[in-house]
């Protein structure tokens, strides 16, 4: 007996699902969205990503779990799969005391911890040494990580999907019963999944107003400082922050960013690019030749995103709405790729629990 499964929402949660669930020829799956990737919108948040593996769940935390289960998974596509466009990058993060209690502070405040959870998941983990910090940096580590080419993976990931028999199509909906009738066979979907991040704000039947955007700023260059890099903060205000991050298979150098909430704002701040640019050069100057500064960077563009933060953390849950099976999946903020397999493995699960308690035909 097949089961009629929809998905809403195309981004790197609703895909990641989409691939898990694929993977079992019982399962019909739709995906409904209104992006998809190549799209590039203030309102699609999974494209503007670096994206990569940098652990900030609180230790002990559902976090913490998410996280952990999502390593195995990127390690595992990243070895194995090239095609995916993920690859390793050496990874250096810095943590100066002062940010602590900032709003890039606390973002980050596991992950610069002297000796974080993450240390017995991500490979070649070391504490540096004092003699290897600037004297403006209190403790760092270094480790092996991954960074992901979103403009690779996501396609990537539809293309698995695809293969297993998903079907994919451009839908909006105004509430999210109304996407039960839209499963690719004409018959009712036995249940939806919803990934619809931000839209899960003003969905119907969702409305959710624990949601709210945290805004990021990025410059795209082609240089290429062979190295990830991240601080826990900047003396430039406390919701900007300094990371670097090269994406596999030529997609450019991410270099960042910010942390605005509540800030919708989708164009570009210059004043706030340069300031990202100036700080990327003094924390990582191997990114332009000796002696240039900002006039050094080979720029591609410049990008705008909304992280879709949620108070309490992500939505992962049943629901009923109008008589239609929900299991939600939203709200992962800045950290929807490196969690994306440990969200979606429980989102997983808690679907098979829906499928099993619905009615069974009679022969």
């Amino acid at each position: 007996m097949s089961n009629n499964i929809v998905i809403l929402g195309a981004g790197v949660s609703g895909l990641t699902t989409a691939y898990l669930l694929s993977q079992d020829p019982a399962n019909k799956v739709t995906v409904l969205a209104k992006h998809m990737p190549g799209d590039y919108d203030i309102e699609y948040a999974s494209p503007w990503a670096g994206a990569n593996y940098m652990p900030v769940g609180k230790k002990g935390s559902p976090h913490q779990a998410w996280e952990t289960a999502t390593w195995a998974p990127l390690k595992e596509l990243c070895e194995k799969n090239p095609d995916a466009g993920i690859h390793f990058q050496d990874t250096l993060i810095y943590n100066r005391k002062k940010d602590q209690g900032t709003a890039a502070g606390n973002w980050f405040a596991e992950l610069v911890q002297p000796n974080p959870w993450y240390m017995n998941v991500v490979p070649d983990f070391k504490t540096l040494p004092q003699s290897e910090l600037r004297s403006d940096m209190d403790n760092g580590q270094k480790f092996t990580s991954v960074c992901i080419n979103t403009a690779i993976y996501l396609p990537w990931l539809i293309g698995q999907c695809v293969k297993n028999g998903a079907v994919f199509k451009r839908e909006v909906f105004k509430h999210i019963a109304d996407a039960a009738n839209a499963h690719h066979t004409g018959q009712k979907a036995d249940v939806v999944i919803n990934c619809t991040g931000l839209s899960s704000k003003t969905l119907g039947g969702v409305l959710d107003d624990k949601l709210f955007p945290v805004r990021g700023q990025i410059v795209v260059v082609r240089n290429d400082p062979g190295e990830m890099v991240s601080v826990s903060g900047t003396d430039d205000g406390e919701d900007e922050v300094t990371y670097i991050m090269t994406r596999a298979a030529g997609g450019g150098t991410i270099i960042g960013g910010c942390c605005q909430e509540n800030n919708s704002d989708p164009l570009p701040d210059p004043n706030l690019a340069t300031r990202i640019m100036k700080r990327a050069i003094d924390i990582c100057p191997k990114l332009v030749k000796p002696g240039q500064g900002i006039e050094g960077l080979d720029i591609i563009r410049h990008g705008v995103g909304l992280r879709p933060y949620r108070r309490g953390g992500p939505r992962i849950e049943k629901d009923e709405v109008d008589g239609v099976k929900i299991v939600h999946n939203y709200g992962h903020g800045g950290f929807g790729y490196q969690a994306s397999f440990g969200c979606s493995e429980e989102t997983v699960r808690l679907v098979k629990e829906v499928l099993q308690s619905k009615p069974r035909s009679k022969l």
